[in-house]
């Protein structure tokens, strides 16, 4: 692992520790667009035609859209970098599997994972990971898995930093990407395009949703 990959690894954890709390108060369950919403059944539909193999939610957080998948009857466990929000997650769905990890290094087998989510979670991957996480998506997926990304994104490239969140100090980096940029990184790392889709901010949102499904052959 680079110094810089631990830098912003260390940095983005401890921010969400720190904000845990606040952060799953100020979005509670069912706190989603109905597009997402609707994107992430068609998600759960491919990936359970294809099999039963499980289905990693990275960046799980709260652990929301996790259970929101059990639902759809997907057999889903959730990943998150931070230790809090973990055992915010594991305390609300307490049968469902969380566990602490990282996107760029899954502590997964090769080729064992029917699909992987990734909901407004790369988006704090810098621009030199995004292609380590992409190959992770990859390698841990079965044949014939999906995998969807949806991130906050804008006509062009863009990042912000952030010291301060619900009365705390942070530093967090936000990175905003377009699906094209985000298809890119995934069919760089060898899986099909299958869809992409952008949709205009919708309530206090202030930028586009990108969505972004592909497929490993």
């Amino acid at each position: 692992m680079s110094d810089s990959t631990a830098d912003f690894l260390r940095t983005t954890r401890t921010s969400y520790d720190t904000i845990a709390e606040d952060y799953g108060a100020r979005f509670p369950p069912g706190d989603l667009h109905p597009l997402d919403r609707t994107l992430i059944r068609t998600f759960a539909e491919l990936v359970t035609a294809n099999g039963s193999a499980p289905v990693a939610d990275l960046g799980s957080g709260p652990g929301h859209v996790t259970a929101l998948l059990h639902e759809q009857g997907v057999p889903v466990f959730g990943v998150d970098l931070s230790p809090a929000m973990v055992t915010l997650a594991r305390q609300a769905y307490p049968g469902l599997r969380f566990h602490v990890g990282s996107m760029t290094a899954l502590d997964l087998p090769d080729a064992t994972l029917g699909g992987v989510l990734a909901l407004y979670s790369t988006i704090h991957l810098p621009d030199e990971e995004l292609p380590t996480a992409c190959a992770e998506i990859r390698r841990t997926l079965a044949p014939g898995g999906h995998a969807l990304l949806g991130f906050q994104s804008g006509p062009e490239p863009g990042r912000l930093h952030l010291t301060e969140r619900f009365g705390h100090d942070i530093d967090l980096h936000y990175y905003w990407r377009t699906p094209e940029q985000v298809a890119g990184a995934l069919t760089g790392a060898g899986l099909d395009l299958v869809a992409t889709v952008l949709r205009e901010p919708a309530a206090e949102e202030t930028r586009p949703r990108g969505f972004v499904l592909a497929r490993r052959g």
